[in-house]
């Protein structure tokens, strides 16, 4: 289930990572971090899981600054 989540929200990610690259319209670059965050926590998830706590911890603060950015973004724009 976690491979699955993280495959779908990587292929969200860089197709709006794409969409942006070649339109040169960073409009959607907010759901693409909040997207890439989500990402970073299933992957968080998996590490502990696995029981790499360390690589589990990190990717779990990358999931809270990624998540205070998209959100800062959300109500500033």
């Amino acid at each position: 289930m976690l491979k699955i989540s993280r495959i779908i929200l990587a292929v969200i990610v860089t197709l709006i990572a794409g969409y942006g690259l070649f339109t040169g319209d960073f409009e959607f670059q907010t759901y693409m971090m909040f997207f890439l965050g989500l990402m970073m926590l299933v992957m968080g998830i998996d590490e502990f899981q696995k029981g790499r706590k360390s690589y589990g911890l990190i990717s779990i603060v990358v999931f809270l600054l990624l998540l205070f950015v998209s959100v800062k973004g959300f109500f500033l724009n």
